[in-house]
């Protein structure tokens, strides 16, 4: 099969040939049908987040089921699935414990002392896996707690960026902020994730919801998606947030990664506010309150892929699509074949557009 495999990095991603081995008891094999490009790959292969090289990145992917292991009883060959990087052993602490999301995923990669999932076809030298996924690849070998299946109606393209932008973004309101019909949202940042944490928002019932981006298409794109508000990321847009909800937000939520974007979510709160973090910041940055903001009980929370419990809430996420209450097209800007994925990535640097989605021939 043909991946996009990521050498070095700083450098472009290089499409090579790689050879999937066959599955083992629990795994699936998926023929990728979609893969969206999401600004957490970008972290890996501009080397801000290190990791065993090379591999395979992307994360954010829907395809078919082309064959099983032989324990596997979730899904079947046939079957539309949609991908997620919180792969659950299932009896851990965290996930006994109704936190999937946390689950390390020990058990769901193969052992060192097993054959690799990928292998370069050339000289069978081994590439790494990815977030237990490498959906930059037209084969992904997962274990069958790393995908569900979906409505096989469901337009696979879009079914994609369920996999990761859609579901942290949802999963940041419904799940982490628990968002109460009539209560005040600002999200800082309007990316794939930002703009599915709007949408969310609207469908949640937000009494106003605020939308912070330095890119005027990307506040258009949160305005149709449902933002009451648009704000340019200014040095004042905190103090406009609070002038404009009359004291701040009951939440903000951060979606960029960037350390002036998670200041800017605290300093919108409102007293009793709570701000949840969902972008990849800088390894050596921090967040934080100060003794003012705890004296006034505001709170401060990550949200790692939205708490999600990727088993249930997709499938509801694909079904909302399907009502007509997740509006998937407006966040996709363009797809593209594996062969533009560096100029795609390219476009991601620009800031100008949503999410791009690498579609495969099938």
């Amino acid at each position: 099969m043909k991946a996009a495999v990521l050498v070095q990095p700083g450098k472009p991603l290089e499409i090579h040939d790689l050879t999937v081995s066959k599955p083992g008891p629990h795994e699936v094999l998926i023929r990728t049908a979609a893969c969206g490009l999401c600004h957490s790959d970008l972290h890996f292969i501009d080397g801000a987040y290190p990791h065993p090289l090379p591999a395979v990145p992307g994360h954010e992917a829907a395809g078919i089921v082309e064959a099983v292991g032989s324990e596997v009883r979730t899904v079947k060959v046939g079957d539309a699935v949609v991908t997620c990087l919180s792969a659950f052993c299932g009896h851990c602490e965290f996930c006994v414990t109704g936190h999937m999301s946390l689950c390390l995923g020990g058990d769901t990669r193969r052992s060192p002392k097993d054959a690799p999932r990928l292998t370069r076809t050339d000289d069978g030298s081994t590439v790494n896996q990815m977030l237990n996924l490498s959906a930059f690849a037209e084969q992904m070998l997962v274990h069958e707690h790393a995908c569900v299946a979906i409505n096989p109606d469901m337009p696979l393209d879009r079914a994609a960026v369920i996999g990761c932008a859609v579901t942290t973004g949802a999963g940041a309101v419904f799940n982490a902020a628990k968002l109460t019909p009539g209560e005040t949202v600002c999200v800082v940042g309007c990316g794939g994730v930002g703009l599915a944490t709007v949408n969310a928002a609207k469908i949640a019932g937000a009494g106003r919801i605020i939308a912070v981006d330095p890119m005027p298409e990307k506040r258009a794109l949160a305005m149709k998606l449902g933002a009451t508000d648009a704000l340019d990321a200014g040095p004042d847009s905190a103090a406009q947030i609070v002038e404009m909800t009359k004291g701040g937000v009951h939440h903000a939520i951060e979606a960029v990664g960037r350390p002036a974007s998670g200041d800017l979510a605290v300093a919108t709160l409102r007293r009793g506010g709570t701000a949840t973090i969902l972008g990849m910041m800088p390894l050596n940055h921090k967040v934080g309150l100060s003794a003012m903001d705890l004296l006034s009980d505001k709170k401060l929370q990550g949200a790692i892929m939205g708490r999600n419990h990727f088993p249930v809430d997709l499938p509801r996420l694909v079904e909302f699509y399907m009502r007509g209450l997740l509006d998937l097209d407006t966040i996709i800007a363009e797809r593209i074949p594996l062969s533009g994925i560096n100029d795609g990535f390219e476009k991601m640097k620009q800031g100008h557009s949503a999410r791009s989605v690498i579609v495969f021939d099938q």
